[in-house]
């Protein structure tokens, strides 16, 4: 299992292509929602998420815990992530840094651009009552939710949830 600094950096990458494609700054509501229906479309294709971060079912919605993190970081001047991120205003960031495509699969790009393009023009209601699905409803605030409910809410199959529940079962005992 990849530790939390190779989580991280690995977050940096999505969230930094992320803001490229979007002309590199918006507000993390749009970022962090971006980032979870590109998660929602990777486990429904191809069971595996598009990164290793963990949601939480806050009040406006799904929120990445490692992204949030480097959000907290750099919005309150630490020097961690200042060569990939710049604070702009108290709810915005913007990228820096060209993203390294090292850490993007073909299908986590496809997928980020879907999402990226199906979302980028809605508005912060229209956002968080879109990513108030099932997983987020079935989920009590502030805590974490569900891998396999995140995938249902996003539209995957019984064999998809079965090859999801495999993989997090041998990912347990790796």
């Amino acid at each position: 299992m990849n530790t939390l600094e190779e989580k991280t950096e690995e977050t940096i990458h999505l969230l930094l292509y992320i803001l490229q494609k979007l002309g590199g700054s918006t507000d993390i509501h749009k970022l962090f929602k971006i980032l979870y229906f590109a998660e929602q479309k990777h486990l429904v294709r191809y069971g595996t998420a598009v990164s290793q971060d963990r949601y939480h079912a806050m009040n406006n919605g799904p929120v990445p815990s490692i992204a949030y993190d480097i959000y907290k970081n750099v919005r309150e001047g630490g020097k961690t992530y200042e060569g990939y991120f710049a604070a702009n205003g108290r709810f915005s960031i913007t990228g820096i840094a060209e993203p390294d495509m090292d850490f993007l699969s073909d299908s986590e790009r496809k997928c980020m651009d879907e999402s990226i393009l199906e979302n980028k023009d809605l508005s912060f209601d229209a956002l968080t009552e879109k990513s108030h699905d099932s997983a987020w409803n079935n989920t009590i605030r502030d805590r974490e939710m569900n891998l396999i409910a995140i995938a249902v809410a996003g539209g995957a199959d019984e064999h998809m949830v079965k090859y999801i529940e495999d993989q997090q079962l041998i990912l347990n005992f790796s």
